[in-house]
Order: C-alpha cells, then sequence, then structure tokens
C-alpha cells in the first residue's frame, strides 16, 4: 500500500469513517501526480506553465468554433468551457453549494462538515461510496422500494447485499421500527444504511415528526453499533405538504453521535432543473471528525474521482457557477417549478379518489417529489408496465416486480387524470 493512503488511513482509523473502509477505500490517496502538481504550477508557475495536457494559444483552449458559437457571446469565455475542472470541482461552486445547502437546512448551519466534492451525478455519488466503504459481502439496508440503479451499484458492481424493510407502516408512515430492527440484525459492529427522500420510486418524505424519530432510531443502534448513514437528497426540496420534513437528514446525522458516519449526496440535476449536465456532490459529516479527518477523506474521495472520471464536467459547472452567483431569473424559474409540480400532485390526488374503492391497486402514500406508485397487490408489475404500453401507449415504470411508477413531472397537468384513469382501466382489463 502507497504511503500517501497509509498515511490517510492513520488519521481515518482514529474515527468511525476508518473502520468503515473498503479494501479499495484503504487503498486510496489523492497522488502528487499530474493533477496535484499542475494545481500546484496554476498558482506559483507565473512565467511558463508547461504542466497541463490542454493545447492553448494565447492563454486560451484551442476549440472548435463549431462548438464555443453556440455559447452566447460574452457569457462564458473558452477556459470555462473547454478547460479541465479541478478534481473536486470548482472552488467557488463548492463554496457557493455549501452556503446552499445550509440557507436550505437551517441546522447545518455553523456544523464542521467536509467541503461538497463535485460529483458526476447522483449516480457518480453513490457509486463512489461502494467504491470507498462497501465491500464484498457487506450489508446495505434500505427501505424494500428503492431506486434500481442501487441494486446495479451496490449488488452487481460492489457485491454488497441490500437488506430490506418494509418500507411503510400499515397506518402509511414510515417504518422507524423495522429500519430499526433491520440495521440490529446486521451481522457484526457495522452497519449502513440508504435513505432517499423524497423517495424514488414512491414520491414519499417523512413528516417533521417521523425525521425526528428516524433520528432518534439511529441514536439508539448506535449504542450498539457504528452506523454509515448515506442520505440520497436527489428530489431535495420538492415538498408539497406543511407536515413534511424540509431538511434532509444529513443536517441531523453529521453532528449527532460519534458512532454514526454520515454521507449527503445531493445534485444540482434536479434542484436546479439542468438533468443532463451531471453535477452532484457529496459531502462528510460526523460527531467524531475534525478538519484533519475530513481532509482525511477529501483526499480519499478525490483519488476516487481521479481514477474513474479524472474530473467532471467543466461547462456544467461554469453554467451552474454563473447561474447561482449572477442568476436574475433563477429563484424565479425554480418557483414556478415547484408550484408546477404542487399542481400535477393536487391533480393526482383528486383523481385517485375516484378509484378509492378499487381493489385492483393501492396507491402508496406519497407527498414529495416527481413520482408516485400503486402496489400491484401481489400481481405482476411488468404485466400491467406492458398492457399499458401496448395497448394504451402509456408509459410507466416496473419497480422491482411489485409496484408501478408514475413519473407525474413528465405529464401536463391537464392529462395527469386521464393517465391515472387508464392506469386501472388496464390493471382492470387484465387482473378483473
Amino acid at each position: 500500500m502507497k504511503e500517501l493512503a497509509v498515511e490517510l488511513n492513520e488519521v481515518l482509523d482514529k474515527t468511525v469513517a476508518g473502520g468503515f473502509l473498503s479494501k479499495s477505500g484503504r487503498s486510496l490517496y489523492f497522488p502528487k501526480g499530474i493533477v496535484a502538481q499542475a494545481a500546484e504550477a496554476g498558482e506559483k508557475a507565473k512565467l511558463h506553465n508547461a504542466t497541463v495536457g490542454l493545447a492553448t494559444t494565447g492563454g486560451e483552449p484551442f476549440c472548435l468554433g463549431d462548438i464555443y458559437s453556440c455559447f452566447v457571446p460574452g457569457t462564458l469565455g473558452k477556459k470555462d468551457i473547454f478547460s479541465y475542472a479541478p478534481g473536486g470541482g470548482d472552488k467557488e461552486l463548492r463554496a457557493l453549494w455549501k452556503s446552499e445547502n445550509e440557507k436550505k437546512n437551517p441546522t447545518l448551519k455553523g456544523k464542521l462538515t467536509s467541503f461538497p466534492i463535485v460529483t458526476g451525478g447522483l449516480t457518480h455519488t453513490i457509486s463512489l461510496v461502494g467504491n470507498l466503504f462497501i465491500n464484498e459481502g457487506d450489508e446495505i439496508v434500505c427501505p424494500d422500494l428503492f431506486w434500481d440503479n442501487y441494486e446495479l451499484i451496490f449488488e452487481d458492481l460492489y457485491e454488497a447485499k441490500i437488506r430490506r424493510f418494509p418500507f411503510f407502516t400499515s397506518e402509511g408512515g414510515f417504518n422507524v421500527e423495522a429500519m430499526k430492527e433491520t440495521l440490529l440484525g446486521v451481522k457484526g459492529d457495522y452497519a449502513r444504511l440508504i435513505l432517499n427522500f423524497p423517495n424514488n420510486p414512491t414520491g414519499y418524505s417523512p413528516s417533521k415528526k417521523e425525521a425526528e424519530e428516524i433520528v432518534a432510531a439511529l441514536k439508539e443502534v448506535a449504542k450498539e453499533k457504528k452506523i454509515l448513514a448515506i442520505t440520497d437528497d436527489a428530489y431535495f426540496g420538492l415538498f408539497f405538504e406543511d407536515d413534511t420534513n424540509k431538511e434532509s437528514l444529513f443536517a441531523h446525522l453529521c453532528d449527532c453521535d460519534e458512532n454514526i458516519f454520515a454521507i449527503k449526496g445531493d445534485a444540482a440535476t434536479k434542484e436546479e432543473m439542468v438533468w443532463g449536465f451531471r453535477v452532484g456532490f457529496i459531502t462528510y459529516g460526523s460527531k467524531g471528525l475534525d478538519k484533519e479527518a475530513l481532509d482525511a477523506l477529501e483526499k480519499k474521495t478525490l483519488g476516487a474521482v481521479r481514477c474513474t472520471v479524472s474530473s467532471c464536467d467543466r461547462p456544467g459547472q461554469s453554467l451552474l457557477l454563473k447561474a447561482l452567483r449572477d442568476g436574475k431569473n433563477r429563484e424565479s424559474d425554480k418557483d414556478n417549478l415547484f408550484e408546477e409540480m404542487k399542481s400535477r400532485y393536487k391533480m393526482i390526488e383528486r383523481t385517485l379518489e375516484k378509484h378509492k374503492d378499487s381493489s385492483l391497486l393501492k396507491p402508496y402514500p406519497f407527498n414529495s417529489g416527481y413520482f408516485m406508485a400503486f402496489d400491484t397487490l401481489g400481481k405482476n408489475a411488468e404485466e400491467l408496465r406492458r398492457h399499458l404500453l401496448d395497448n394504451y401507449q402509456v408509459g410507466v415504470i416496473n419497480i422491482l416486480g411489485i409496484a408501478v411508477r408514475l413519473a407525474y413531472c413528465s405529464v401536463e397537468v391537464d392529462r395527469i387524470g386521464e393517465v391515472v384513469d387508464l392506469v386501472y382501466k388496464a390493471a382492470g382489463e387484465i387482473w378483473s
């Protein structure tokens, strides 16, 4: 193992994070190679900088005029579009995102967390978590209704095992007790948990009371086991009911117990309506992590980024930075999105009321995000998906064979009622 990795491990082994490092995570470090040397030269090589493999002339990158002409003159310079981004992302963007997170999560203010590191979207974030903190055979506790990419990443790529618990109680709330018992049932002294709110596929977020109960339950488990708690905040901000918890659980978990190691995955993709930019962030926090340990985690993460994508999308970061820093219409555009999603959410609620006595499908509780989902009550969800597609030209998603997901974010409000009615009609045709 390289000396740099050993040094980082020695720092982290004094904390809760060290025990979660995977075999590859223990081996990772940020090398003092081309990227690090180029970054140093960028600050000090004022006469000549012959470090970066980037073709320049007159201090600007060479580029295809056909591409550069697609940008409005005067908005972004060539360096902002064609240069490599730093390994951890644009520093100003990272600082602004940290500030934005504290505005959206007031509980975070004043708490010691890592500087957000830019990733290639939330999928990349979760894959980095797997690379750094998950070994073959490890168990990851997760509600039984989850984004299918978790299986691909955790089980198929990292050869771990998702240990499921029932998402909902019989009353329709988040099943805090089942989460707690499943964590306690994990073998060994270390347990891993991933929670995604607003949830994909159900569109559910916990109430304020449920959020408090989740944190309390994790603190109880932390008396017996160390916990890695991953918060997947992909759809953060789209909360449509007053009693819904409107802060990331990370804000509460990042300093609540020395045995809880919290990782926040979030992204500009949905929050800033830049889905194709693939700009995400990863942030670390724990009561037991000081600045030295957070710096060690950053260096290991930079190493993981370096040996996968090297660095993340530069034009996407530059455009996002410009919007966060200078955008005149950003807030109004985001407000418009929120109001439109809320109106679609309300339309689904009204339409579902017509079908409340149906015994064919049962809508899962939902109150936020982009989605709602139907429990197919033991019947084959793939059969319903195919019937809708083949006979009505309606596309929905089969989730794990037990549910169908309806993404109302991509259906106009005046068509939502028709879509819901067709889902029930199709279910009646194949299952009645």
